[in-house]
């Protein structure tokens, strides 16, 4: 350790700047994959982000710090407390047994120990009143947090593959956005969005409220009421040119 660092002042929390310096970035978690990949010569279990989520906190001003799913929940309310802001990212499938639902074919295999760490962080997020953007998965696994359902496969509900048009590829669709909800205060009346998703939410959850639709009446945004910062999209912003949601979770998160 340098000396530099080793004679720097802590922190306080929050990620606030000691006295008389500038304020520091905010500090914002994301979520991450935990899976098998290959670097060098090494074909190891690693935990993983794609890098547009990384660029997207940053060129928003705050700084990206991964939350790969924990073997143990007990460091949970501690790190909580040291984030300003939280990201719950896009990934496979919940669990369908997480919110009462027999397994579809096309539903991808359980990760038991993201689900339950996912879940848990969506919990204690929402009751620190941290603030937060949930993404794709992140969106379904919020709504299952707060005792919502999910469409398991959405071609087969909706009559067409428009939220994923082709395998691994990243599409494009319009939303419509309620004006007065906090979504629409940034992005506008109606957007096109990039998309890749075969599962949307079903039943809210309790405290949710939809606040943008697909031409399909598919929610392709929900809020959670009384949360200071609480939104949720099923699309990709991060894939995007818009870096406004992240930029809006950006400025909230400073705020703190």
């Amino acid at each position: 350790m340098s000396e530099a660092i080793r004679g720097a002042p802590a922190p306080s929390a929050g990620g606030a700047a000691p006295a008389g310096g500038a304020a520091a970035p905010p500090l914002i978690g994301v979520t991450a994959y935990l899976e098998p990949a290959r670097w060098g010569a090494w074909v190891r279990e690693a935990a993983l982000l794609p890098a547009p989520y990384v660029r997207a906190v940053e060129r928003a001003g705050g700084v990206p710090v991964l939350l790969p799913p924990a073997a143990s929940l007990r460091g949970l309310d501690a790190l909580i407390a040291r984030l300003d802001g939280v990201i719950l990212a896009g990934g496979g499938d919940v669990a369908p047994d997480l919110y009462g639902a027999v397994r579809h074919f096309e539903t991808g295999p359980p990760q038991p120990r993201r689900d339950r760490f996912e879940l848990a962080l969506a919990r204690a997020v929402v009751a620190a009143d941290l603030p937060f953007l949930a993404i794709c998965r992140g969106m379904q696994v919020l709504n299952v947090a707060r005792g919502g359902t999910l469409i398991q496969h959405l071609p087969e509900a909706v009559g067409h593959t428009g939220h994923a048009p082709e395998i691994g590829i990243v599409g494009s669709h319009p939303v419509r956005i309620s004006a007065t909800s906090l979504v629409g205060k940034i992005l506008g009346d109606a957007a096109d969005v990039p998309t890749y998703h075969h599962q949307a939410v079903g039943r809210l959850g309790k405290g949710l409220s939809a606040v943008a639709w697909a031409d399909d009446q598919v929610v392709e945004a929900v809020e959670l009421q009384g949360h200071r910062f609480g939104l949720a999209v099923q699309w990709h912003p991060e894939e995007g040119d818009d870096g406004r949601l992240f930029e809006a979770l950006v400025a909230e998160a400073a705020g703190r």
